[in-house]
């Protein structure tokens, strides 16, 4: 029986990857943790960490427009409104950092040998996950409550009940990103636990 050319080059590519993948992990001990995840791992922190604290300090400044909304003082309010939609893109910016991140670790999840340890560290990346599609939800209301405050203090009426009701939404969101960066943490933590035992 001839075997075709395809099928002779289909057979070889297959024999090389398989071949590439029993010495990977041949090559990599139960502790041995690939470098890319590693590095994906540092620098999503740091992306996640930077979100969680840009977040948090816009709802500080959430509240000081909604005192200067209080006290009349429009264009303070207007201005401070304004930067907050400049700040809302930058947080923006960095969901698009971090999902480069986690797609570099869940590549690298293969080469852990450790089940529990990438168990943890999947559970890692769900929770960075969902803190991205809590960001979804925290840039859509941001972006109606910052519209709607716009055209307020440009001396347009808004209903109250919208204002109110996006930023409880807000600070709801705000509240889940948190969580879901401590899941997170928490989760490398037992990744470190038992890759280090």
């Amino acid at each position: 029986m001839k075997i075709s050319y395809k099928l002779k080059l289909l057979f070889a590519f297959v024999v090389i990857i398989a071949g590439g993948f029993l010495l990977s992990r041949l090559a990599h001990t139960s502790n041995d943790i690939p470098s890319e995840f590693t590095e994906a791992r540092m620098q999503g922190a740091l992306i996640a960490q930077n979100i969680v604290d840009l977040t948090n300090q816009m709802s500080k400044d959430l509240e000081q427009v909604n005192s200067y909304d209080s006290e009349k003082k429009y264009t303070e309010a207007l201005e401070l409104t304004t930067d907050l939609l400049i700040r809302s893109q930058r947080v923006r910016e960095q969901a698009v950092g971090l999902s480069d991140e986690l797609r570099k670790m869940t590549s690298a999840l293969s080469s852990i040998e450790s089940q529990d340890a990438r168990s943890a560290a999947l559970e890692s990346i769900a929770s960075r996950l969902a803190l991205m599609s809590r960001l979804i939800n925290y840039s859509d209301y941001l972006a109606q409550l910052l519209t709607a405050l716009q055209t307020k203090f440009s001396g347009a009426y808004t209903g109250d009940n919208q204002v109110a009701s996006l930023i409880y939404q807000i600070n709801a969101e705000v509240l889940a990103i948190n969580n879901s960066n401590r899941q997170a943490m928490t989760a490398m933590e037992r990744f470190d636990a038992i890759i280090n035992n």
